[in-house]
């Protein structure tokens, strides 16, 4: 290793001087950049952590933000930990329905398959092949059992192993790793979600959604292609999430949203993996018909703002639910879909719910506005308004733990 290190690098030839061979050195470079990524971690998670009492905590280290490590870790620490939004159940609507799809495309990459049976049960399935690692399916379609077009092999539309030629001298075989890997599935009305990690409790992410707004008929929600919209934002996802989890801004950002809010009783409620933010309205119209049996009964709201931790959010308005997914495809890019799911159309583009994509690009500026701010030399990290930031507070400390 000395005589690495001596080697100059004008003069080349490191194998030699070090006494290495290619492989050697490339193994030993790869052990030496481990190692310095682990310390790097170590030391952030020294300084990365967030005290539960907001009036004394301070915000997540810029470090969060502009280490390319830190980002490569997220998406183990964080994402593939976490339940994610597929779309709604019409993909995969008759039987023998087959609908492939990639989690977090440029992100976590991981292909999957949404599949429904002949007696009608839907399966999330790992969508690539136990033998040689194939993608099974390319392209939506019907099927009666899944064949690998590499090698023959065959699935059951629940994952399990059918056949496979020219394996009869195979021992142990088949085994249960010869079966698709089976991702758990939660069905919401319409909306899928999955999860790569199996033991996530799914009331700790949308319990407190569904029971707030357990009234709600979600099933009636119709999702409308023409009135979705897709953005690139040149930001960290992370900054993103933070700019939706505070309605702080509201009066200095957003004009024609701060018309119909009553900013003054704005508020925020945290609870294990999500939170909700309130926005009551000024005047008595194009608020929500609540009925007595709503917790919020007698209130005049104008949407529900629930975030699902790590990146999902659920605008609901009178005419229905706007949702959002907040997509990681580098440190300085996020994608972000507004999926649109109508549930009274005369409604539609009123009140708090209208005039989304003039929000979108108002909180686009201020949040690529950030993302220059943090890689500043005089900015490390800054404090949480007590009364208005317990939203980002409170995404803050479960990224923490996360990376803990």
């Amino acid at each position: 290793m000395n005589g690495l290190l001596k080697v100059k690098p004008e003069t080349g030839n490191i194998c030699k001087a070090s006494g290495l061979g290619q492989k050697g050195l490339t193994q030993r470079i790869r052990i030496i950049t481990r190692l310095f990524n682990y310390k790097k971690l170590q030391n952030f998670k020294s300084n990365f952590e967030i005290d539960s009492d907001i009036s004394l905590a301070k915000t997540l280290d810029t470090e969060f933000y502009t280490d390319p490590s830190v980002f490569d870790e997220s998406r183990e620490k964080i994402f593939s930990r976490s339940w994610q939004f597929i779309r709604d159940a019409d993909q995969a609507s008759q039987p023998g329905s087959c609908y492939p799809f990639t989690m977090l495309e440029n992100f976590l990459n991981e292909p999957l398959l949404l599949t429904r049976d002949a007696e009608g049960n839907l399966h999330c399935l790992s969508n690539v092949c136990t033998h040689r690692g194939t993608v099974l399916v390319g392209e939506a379609c019907r099927a009666a059992n899944l064949r690998c077009r590499y090698h023959g092999r065959q699935f059951r539309l629940d994952g399990s192993f059918l056949s496979m030629p020219e394996f009869k001298e195979v021992k142990n075989f088949p085994s249960p790793d010869d079966n698709l890997k089976k991702l758990p599935l939660f069905e919401w009305g319409p909306l899928l979600f999955t999860s790569l990690t199996s033991h996530l409790d799914i009331s700790k992410y949308f319990g407190a959604m569904q029971e707030r707004l357990a009234w709600l008929p979600i099933n009636e929600f119709v999702f409308k292609p023409s009135f979705s919209s897709g953005y690139t934002v040149n930001a960290h996802w992370a900054l993103y999430c933070e700019n939706y989890l505070e309605g702080f801004h509201i009066p200095f950002v957003h004009a024609g949203l701060n018309a119909v809010i009553d900013f003054g009783n704005y508020t925020t409620e945290t609870f294990e993996f999500s939170n909700l933010q309130l926005g009551l309205a000024k005047t008595a119209e194009d608020v929500f018909d609540l009925p007595a049996s709503s917790p919020d009964y007698g209130k005049k709201v104008a949407a529900y703002y629930f975030f699902v931790f790590p990146n999902m959010m659920f605008n609901f308005y009178p005419w229905g639910l706007s949702i959002n997914l907040v997509e990681p495809v580098s440190m300085n890019q996020t994608k972000v879909s507004f999926l649109t799911y109508v549930w009274k159309e005369e409604l539609y583009n009123k009140g708090a719910g209208s005039g989304l994509d003039t929000v979108e690009m108002e909180d686009e500026e201020v949040v690529e506005a950030v993302q220059k701010g943090i890689h500043s030399r005089f900015y490390r990290h800054g404090r949480y308004s007590v009364t208005r930031e317990q939203g980002i507070h409170h995404f803050h400390s479960l990224i923490a733990k996360h990376f803990t």
